[in-house]
C-alpha cells in the first residue's frame, strides 16, 4: 500500500506498506516541498532523445543517476560484453590478494583450441601450453577480448571454466546484479549468457568505483603478445573527448552491443548499447548518447549529507518514528536548464521491529524522472531507538491487527 506523507511524523495511524514517504522535488524553483501525488500521475517523459538502439542506458558514474533509458531491463546476449564479469572477479582476487598478478597459468589445449587462433574468433594469440601472467591476460582479455585469455584464467583460478563460471555467478550476486546469467568466461554463444543493459552499466560502474587501480587497463590502445600487435577494439578511444573504456561485443544473436566510458569536465558518464546491426551503427549511437549526456546534464544535490529525508515507522520501540538518512549526499543528474520535474519516494519494509540500531539500513529513496528511476540512494536510522514498554507493544501489536483485519477486508471488495 502506497501512502502519501510528509516530511515529518505523520500524527495519526498509518497503514502498514512499503511507501513511507512520497515528495515531489522541482528543481531551480524554490525549496524542496512536500505533495500529495502519485508516481502514475506523473507526465511521461522521453528523455529528450530517441536511438537505434534497441536496449540502451546512459548513467552518471558518480552517483549512478539514470539519465536515458530503453528497454534497460530486457535480458540479452551480452556477446564480449560478458568479459567484464570474468575481468570483476580476477579483480576482486587481485585486490583481496589472494591472487598475484605476476602469478601464471599455463594455456591448455582446451583454451588455445576454443578460444585461441583455431576458433577464428577474437583471441591474444596465447600459444599452447606456454604460461602467461595474469596481468597479461587481462590485457589479452580487455584490450585484445581474447577468448583464449578469458579461458585461461577461468580455469587457472577455479580449475575449470565451469568452476568458473560459479564465480562469476556468486560476484554478480554479491554487487546487486540479479538477473544476469552466465554460460561460460566469454561471452561466445551460449543459452546461459543473458544479462540487461541497465546491469551491464551497474558492472561497468562498480568496476570504476572499486578498481580505480586497475580501470586505466581499459584505455590503453594497444597490446603486443607473440609478436602480433592488435589495438583496442572499443571506438570511442579514437573519436571521443574522454573516453577511456569499456568493451564492445557481438554474437549473431546478440547483435552488435558496447560499454563506454568517457569522462568531460569532471563528469564521468557510462553508456551501453546492445542489438544493432552494424559495428558503425553501434559506435556512433554509443557517441551520440555520450555526447547528448555531457551537453544537456548536470549533477546536482537533492539532500546534504546527514539531512533527514523521512521517517520509518517502528513497531514495539520506544518511540514511534525514527529519522531516516543518507550515508552520502544524493544527487541526481537533472537537465541544466532545469526543466526537470522529480518524484521522491522513500521505501522501506514496515513498520520496523525494535530495537533499531543508529546506522541501522532500512529502505532507500528512490528518485524517478517521468515513468522511469533515475536514481536509488539506501536510507539508514539517524537514531537508536530500544524496545519499549510491555503497554507501547501491546498498543502497537493490536494497531497491526486492526490494519490487517482492514486490507483483508479491502481485498475482499
Amino acid at each position: 500500500m502506497a501512502v502519501p506523507s510528509s516530511l515529518c511524523p505523520p500524527r495519526s495511524s498509518l497503514w502498514r506498506g512499503l511507501l513511507a514517504g512520497l515528495i515531489a522535488v522541482a528543481l531551480g524553483a524554490g525549496p524542496v516541498t512536500a505533495a500529495n501525488q502519485s508516481v502514475q500521475g506523473a507526465k511521461k517523459d522521453d528523455g529528450g532523445y530517441e536511438t537505434q538502439a534497441p536496449t540502451a542506458i546512459l548513467i552518471d558514474a558518480e552517483s549512478g543517476s539514470v539519465l536515458f533509458e530503453k528497454n534497460a531491463d530486457e535480458l540479452r546476449a551480452p556477446s564480449s560484453m560478458m568479459k567484464l564479469m570474468t575481468v570483476e572477479v580476477v579483480f576482486h582476487l587481485l585486490q583481496t590478494g589472494e591472487l598475484q598478478p605476476t602469478q601464471e597459468y599455463r594455456v591448455s589445449e582446451n583454451s588455445w583450441r576454443y578460444g585461441g587462433a583455431p576458433a577464428g574468433n577474437s583471441t591474444m594469440f596465447a600459444e599452447i601450453h606456454s604460461s602467461i601472467s595474469v596481468d597479461n591476460l587481462l590485457r589479452g582479455a580487455v584490450i585484445q577480448s581474447g577468448n583464449d585469455s578469458c579461458m585461461v584464467l577461468a580455469e587457472g583460478i577455479a580449475g575449470s571454466e565451469a568452476s568458473f563460471v560459479e564465480l562469476m555467478t556468486k560476484r554478480a550476486r554479491q554487487i546487486g546484479l540479479t538477473q544476469s546469467t552466465f554460460g561460460n568466461s566469454t561471452g561466445l554463444p551460449n543459452p546461459e549468457n543473458k544479462m540487461s543493459v541497465r546491469e551491464l552499466a551497474r558492472l561497468a560502474r562498480h568496476i570504476i568505483l572499486t578498481y580505480p587501480e586497475f580501470y586505466p587497463l581499459f584505455g590503453e590502445k594497444e597490446f603486443t603478445w607473440n609478436k602480433i600487435r592488435q589495438t583496442n577494439r572499443n571506438p570511442l578511444l579514437n573519436s571521443l573527448a574522454g573516453a577511456d573504456g569499456f568493451k564492445t561485443g557481438y554474437t549473431k544473436e546478440g547483435g552488435y552491443g558496447m560499454v563506454g566510458s568517457a569522462v568531460q569536465n569532471g563528469m564521468r558518464l557510462i553508456v551501453v548499447v546492445n542489438g544493432l546491426e552494424d559495428a558503425d551503427d553501434r559506435a556512433s549511437e554509443a557517441k551520440k548518447l555520450l555526447e547528448w549526456g555531457f551537453r544537456n546534464f548536470e549533477s546536482r544535490a537533492l539532500f546534504a549529507d546527514g539531512a533527514t529525508l523521512g521517517y520509518a515507522r517502528v513497531f514495539g520501540g520506544q518511540t514511534r518514528y525514527v529519522p531516516l538518512t543518507s550515508a552520502n549526499p544524493v544527487r541526481v543528474m537533472v537537465r541544466k536548464n532545469g526543466s526537470d520535474k522529480l518524484i521522491a519516494q522513500i521505501v522501506y519494509q514496515g513498520p520496523v521491529p525494535a530495537p533499531v540500531e543508529a546506522g541501522q539500513r532500512i529502505g532507500l529513496v528512490r528518485v524517478w524522472r517521468g515513468p522511469n528511476v533515475a536514481v536509488e540512494v539506501p536510507l539508514k536510522s539517524a537514531e537508536a531507538d530500544p524496545v519499549g514498554s510491555t503497554m507501547r507493544r501491546a498498543v502497537d501489536g493490536a494497531s497491526e491487527l486492526m490494519i490487517g483485519v482492514l486490507r483483508a477486508g479491502m481485498a475482499k471488495l
